[in-house]
């Protein structure tokens, strides 16, 4: 047997451990979960994109769990990672594995995890060619890179596939993972705001509830932005200058929320400005960076307006810093919202996110205490929008329509009511 045949079957043995005993994980609950057993049952592949360490492989550990819970043939489910066999086909590993069994590839069902497919070379054409060619199998696909950023991804994949982006926890998964109680939340107010504190540092991965922050600091670090700046990007997009990239992010981390000036900051790096453009991309697309385009109507001139960048993780060591408190605040808001848009006008009038759904437009102001909504209601007006929010840290008020409401009565009260 070849060395490579051997290093397949000596990971398929190691990852696939339902072949030969009872399998349970420790799962605790998340949101998107009960949509993606929805479509599980769909012939189209689910596809789990986001950064690394927010769940992925555990979601899909669970579905293999409930799989097998229900009466599936554990033989007949195989997951696969490609973080560490960029080298090998496909084809390769399905056909070790049916001859590990004896199974007939065109007979009966089966369950197929792929993770960290983005590293496999031409993943599109391979996967596509499984989906079209065995029509009993269910493809589950994992990335932590966007993995449609190339058009032709998305027009090769077109009808096959149900994408799903695994965002960081929520502040209410979150305290569900501690076990934190927080109705009714006059009575845990203070236990609310403690825990937020802790959940600000943990930047939402799973793997860091109850942490310390130097444990936090170190694991972001070295688990998170130093493979993904130092090793994913430059693989998949061809990065020589990884150094650079990480300034870049670095820029965003320390500024957020700052409209970057493009042509002062590639002469700063010593890039040209089309390389810093793609640097952001490359960022943004690995989910390390959120970019808010200013709202229009018009979409088209959305794209040329003004663009806000905020990190998506955050250095633990800016918790204590006061001057951060505000801007940290504001990020961590920004990334629960998942907000695309922001509203900035001739005037600098500045609303710091809006909202679409539907037709329906809500924006929202972040502030640490409440003030005078003047940019709100002047958006308000100009978009004729029914109600507007302004999320404090721990005060509320009303002007009109607009109401300043502490975050946690904001963010708790809508994922309770499902949003």
């Amino acid at each position: 047997m070849l060395l490579k045949e051997k290093r397949i079957i000596g990971a398929l043995s190691e990852t696939n451990k339902w072949w030969k005993t009872g399998f349970r994980i420790d799962y605790r609950p998340r949101l998107i979960y009960d949509d993606l057993i929805k479509y599980l049952p769909l012939k189209q592949m689910l596809v789990l994109t986001g950064l690394r360490r927010v769940g992925k492989t555990t979601l899909m550990l669970k579905m293999i769990q409930d799989r097998i819970e229900a009466g599936f043939e554990p033989k007949r489910i195989l997951y696969f990672t490609f973080d560490d066999f960029q080298d090998v086909r496909l084809t390769d590993v399905l056909d070790l594995y049916d001859s590990l069994f004896s199974h007939n590839p065109n007979q009966g069902e089966f369950l197929l995890f792929l993770d960290e497919v983005q590293k496999l070379r031409n993943w599109e054409e391979q996967v596509k060619r499984i989906y079209d060619n065995r029509p009993g199998v269910k493809i589950v696909i994992s990335g932590s890179e966007s993995l449609f950023i190339r058009k032709k991804s998305r027009e090769s994949l077109s009808g096959r596939f149900f994408e799903f982006h695994i965002r960081q926890l929520t502040f209410r998964e979150y305290l569900v993972f501690k076990n934190a109680p927080f109705e009714p939340m006059e009575l845990y107010r203070k236990e609310i705001l403690s825990h937020f504190r802790e959940f600000a540092a943990s930047n939402g991965f799973p793997e860091m509830v109850g942490m310390e922050k130097d444990v936090i600091d170190k694991y972001i670090r070295e688990n998170v932005l130093e493979k993904i700046i130092y090793r994913d990007i430059p693989a998949v997009f061809g990065v020589r200058d990884p150094a650079v990239l990480f300034d870049v992010y670095r820029v965003v981390m320390q500024r957020p929320g700052a409209i970057i000036e493009m042509d002062s900051l590639s002469r700063e790096f010593g890039v040209s400005r089309q390389t810093l453009s793609l640097y952001l991309q490359y960022l943004e697309n690995s989910f390390l960076i959120r970019r808010l385009y200013n709202f229009s109507r018009n979409a088209r001139k959305t794209q040329r307006k003004l663009k806000k960048y905020y990190p998506s993780v955050l250095a633990p060591a800016l918790l204590d810093k006061p001057e951060s408190a505000g801007p940290v605040f504001e990020t961590v808001l920004v990334n629960l919202l998942d907000a695309e848009y922001f509203w900035r006008d001739a005037y600098k009038n500045e609303v710091d996110v809006v909202l679409m759904q539907g037709d329906e437009i809500t924006p929202i102001e972040i502030k640490y205490s409440p003030e005078k909504p003047k940019p709100l209601l002047l958006f308000m007006k100009k978009f004729k929008c029914k109600r507007g929010f302004m999320l404090t840290y721990d005060e509320g008020m009303q002007w009109g329509s607009v109401e300043a409401v502490p975050f946690y009565r904001y963010f708790l009260r809508e994922e309770t009511e499902g949003n």
